[in-house]
């Protein structure tokens, strides 16, 4: 059974950050055709299963911004391509931009609840008086990677409808690959592998014998990510220090 391996990058790199602390050492220098082939041996009961492709959809992150992490980022990509590790690196841009939101912290849920005035710090309106249902409003720098999604999406349904591969694995929690995984399922078996500490996405939820059958789902772990490292020399590729 030919395996491809579909992972959303940033979505694997934020997650495993969560679960291994920002500050740890020990899991950023990941071996991910390892990594795809632990967990397809360890969750997937795929008989004959071996791992055909692995596709690697991210961006660069900007110099300007993060020297330091763009380096590094840069020595990590050229380690995947010249150990293996990826079949394909597939590119999307990283954005940074200047915009304008109301100021807002976060309930249980994550969702935004918006900040009002209220003493010690109060707006007053045009007349002097007190207006607590006033708004703040803020200007903050975002920077966010665009294309990886839709890189997972069209690598999964490409190779899925080409034949290149008889049963598939995405590693992300988007909700937005709902319909390309759903279609993928239709035709082949597909693994889900959450990277993130959230629950999975329920739209990413299915019946495990619908469609190809032999679906199945996994929560990423510390342990997994600690068990999948590259050797730390690659030829004259060395693994960043503080990694």
């Amino acid at each position: 059974m030919r395996v491809g391996v579909y992972i959303d990058g940033f979505n694997l790199y934020y997650g495993a950050r969560y679960l291994c602390g920002r500050g740890t050492v020990g899991w950023r220098w990941l071996d991910l055709r390892r990594l795809s082939a632990n967990l397809v041996a360890a969750h997937s009961g795929w008989a004959g299963a071996s791992i055909e492709r692995v596709v690697y959809c991210t961006a660069r992150i900007s110099g300007r911004d993060n020297n330091i992490g763009a380096r590094e980022q840069d020595v990590y990509l050229r380690a995947l391509q010249v150990s293996g590790s990826v079949d394909e690196l597939s590119l999307g841009t990283y954005v940074a931009r200047t915009t304008t939101a109301p100021l807002a912290v976060a309930d249980k849920k994550g969702r935004p609840v918006l900040t009002h005035p209220g003493w010690p710090v109060m707006v007053k309106d045009g007349g002097g008086n007190d207006d607590p249902e006033a708004v703040f409003m803020v200007s903050i720098a975002r920077r966010e990677e665009k294309g990886s999604d839709v890189n997972v999406a069209s690598h999964l349904l490409l190779d899925v409808l080409d034949g290149r591969v008889d049963a598939a694995v995405v590693i992300s929690n988007d909700s937005d690959l709902a319909f390309p995984v759903a279609q993928a399922r239709l035709r082949v078996p597909v693994g889900m592998i959450n990277p993130t500490k959230n629950y999975p996405s329920g739209r990413l939820s299915g019946d495990p014998q619908a469609g190809a059958g032999r679906h199945w789902w996994y929560q990423l772990t510390p342990q997994d990510l600690y068990a999948a490292q590259l050797p730390s020399t690659i030829g004259t590729i060395v693994k960043p220090t503080p990694w």
